[in-house]
């Protein structure tokens, strides 16, 4: 069993069900109804809230247990999320076809983030969004939750370089309180952007 269909193979919700508070608090931004990608979603809670508002969402993470707890999560709030099942190393984000892309706590390998960015950069359409937050290596101070090295973490630098191009809003690193189920609990080190294509 991969790592993260084992940390999702429970009856509750690792990172609870309610949608991240940097997402919540950005809302506004972007287009209504519009096609959003989630990048890593998990257990589907940023993608079952933006379904609520009347956003066509599509899920992709590399959990088949969490994609099918986002499936349990879409039923009991009656919307419709697209799931697809792939490792991000794999999957290919289509070139001009999202109003905005999101990726919540998606730590990869420096690499893998760098090719992934660049095909954010390129599957937005003109002036869709991109946000995103992730765990700062101050992160490892305070241990809250996250990956367990600095090398899977982001710092503003690289997100500026990997997104060169963006109009960037939001591009910060900040402390914060998290509290997102078992999974995020107390004062975290994180990096936060928001930026227009």
């Amino acid at each position: 069993m991969n790592p993260w269909d084992q940390r999702y193979n429970t009856e509750t919700y690792y990172y609870g069900t309610e949608p991240n508070d940097f997402l919540k608090q950005n809302i506004t931004c972007l287009p209504p109804q519009g096609r959003v990608l989630c990048l890593a979603e998990g257990e589907g809670r940023n993608a079952v809230f933006l379904a609520s508002l009347g956003h066509q969402i599509t899920a992709v993470d590399g959990s088949q247990v969490g994609l099918e707890k986002l499936q349990k999560l879409a039923q009991i709030h009656s919307v419709k999320v697209k799931t697809i099942l792939a490792d991000l190393n794999d999957y290919v984000i289509q070139a001009e076809e999202w109003d905005a892309i999101i990726s919540i706590w998606c730590h990869i390998p420096p690499e893998l983030r760098k090719k992934v960015h660049k095909q954010v950069m390129a599957g937005l359409k003109p002036k869709g969004i991109f946000l995103l937050e992730a765990y700062h290596p101050h992160q490892l101070e305070y241990k809250t939750g996250g990956p367990p090295t600095t090398e899977l973490m982001m710092t503003v630098s690289d997100l500026a370089n990997e997104l060169d191009g963006l109009d960037f809003k939001i591009l910060h690193e900040i402390d914060r309180d998290v509290h997102e189920g078992q999974g995020h609990h107390g004062k975290s080190a994180v990096v936060q952007i928001l930026g227009y294509k």
